[in-house]
């Protein structure tokens, strides 16, 4: 279902209502700033979007790169919540629904229906393919055998506001009122709309913009910024080639943070199975090139 299978009857207010709303939170959030507000923000970012996007819905639930405790796989998954882009089964069935898809009719988030719609116009619209829930279940059915992942689903919302109630009486505690709101507006607001931001570019960018080393059947491009902005995902071309790869940097300077979470889990015995493509020393230049 592209652009064309959706009107402005479909906008779906109340996310476009949050969506603006963190929006506005992020910009308060610049006029309170202070070190430590920073370093919360950065610990909640890494296990949000590293953790618990990169590593745990993308990289584990998604294409199974590799295997982790249940107990552990539990864990990086309410991290993952926090981002607030849904539960693991809304998540992982739009993603695999994209790969069996990409840049083709159906596909939920292709920059062939526009850059904008790509980056977060999909996500606005309650008759994109997003919204429903029961169709995209099918594509999930390993989750949605899963009691935990079924009431993750389902309260989703639960964590980010556990999270949100946390920092603001640790920081009203610690330093006040205003201490207590700021801590909000930067370990929450702030934190999520830049994480929303660095997965969208993954849709949008790593589609329209880099370079290509292997010739996919979509448009998918590996693109170094994207990459820094969220600890590997933007070596899309090589993940798009390998969707079961657990490395998405194949080369020696295509650096992949999320991978190196994985290989951190390995050597403590949490982490097995790990699933790794080559690189291709005997073609190292992007298709095309």
């Amino acid at each position: 279902m592209g652009r064309a299978a959706t009107t402005s009857e479909g906008l779906n207010w109340l996310t476009l209502s949050v969506i603006v709303l963190f929006h506005v939170g992020a910009l308060a959030a610049l006029f309170l700033f202070s070190w430590q507000r920073l370093v919360v923000m950065a610990v909640l970012y890494v296990l949000a979007i590293n953790v618990g996007i990169g590593m745990c819905y993308h990289r584990l639930l998604t294409h199974r790169g590799y295997h982790v405790p249940k107990w552990l796989e539990y864990v990086m998954s309410i991290c993952a919540t926090t981002s607030l882009e849904g539960g693991p089964i809304f998540w992982v069935s739009t993603h695999r629904v994209h790969h069996q898809l990409s840049d083709q009719e159906g596909d939920p988030h292709t920059p062939r229906e526009g850059g904008w719609w790509a980056h977060a116009g999909w996500i606005l619209f309650g008759a994109a393919l997003h919204a429903q829930t029961a169709v995209l279940a099918r594509y999930s059915p390993d989750l949605s055998r899963d009691r935990f992942h079924v009431w993750l689903s389902k309260y989703h919302w639960l964590p980010i506001t556990v999270c949100g109630l946390l920092l603001f009486a640790g920081g009203w505690l610690w330093g006040g009122l205003v201490n207590g709101i700021a801590m909000v507006l930067w370990g929450v607001l702030l934190r999520v709309t830049l994480g929303l931001h660095a997965t969208w570019l993954v849709n949008s960018a790593t589609h329209l913009w880099g370079s290509r080393r292997f010739e996919t059947r979509d448009g998918s491009r590996n693109n170094w910024w994207v990459a820094l902005l969220t600890g590997g995902e933007g070596w899309h071309n090589n993940h798009h080639a390998h969707p079961v790869s657990a490395r998405h940097g194949l080369a020696w300077y295509e650096i992949d943070p999320n991978f190196w979470g994985i290989w951190l889990l390995a050597k403590i015995g949490l982490a097995r199975k790990i699933q790794v493509a080559k690189f291709d020393k005997e073609n190292p230049k992007p298709a095309g090139a």
